[in-house]
């Protein structure tokens, strides 16, 4: 990632995909540890409703761990935890 500073406001409303390119959401908000002074998670709405369809999230949306987080640029590149999630449900219920 660059390590170049950014102001945070700057992440708000940009869109967030899986590092396999499957649209999971938009920034509204930043989670933070003011001690620390770190970013700790991305809170996302308008969330794909193909990933998150199982899920209760309350219709607010979701906070997504920062360490998840890949690229910063244009968009949000994030690991594909969300989609394995989904992936390894299905897999259990094809077990069951």
């Amino acid at each position: 990632m660059d390590d170049t500073p950014q102001e945070l406001t700057t992440l708000v409303g940009r869109e967030v995909y899986s590092n396999n390119g499957v649209f999971v959401g938009e920034i509204e908000d930043i989670r933070l540890d003011l001690d620390a002074e770190v970013v700790n998670g991305l809170a996302l709405g308008e969330l794909n409703p193909d990933l998150f369809a199982d899920y209760d999230t309350g219709r607010r949306g979701v906070i997504v761990p920062y360490r998840w987080v890949r690229a910063v640029g244009d968009v949000v590149l994030i690991n594909d935890v969300i989609e394995r999630l989904k992936t390894d449900d299905e897999t259990d219920a094809a077990l069951a």
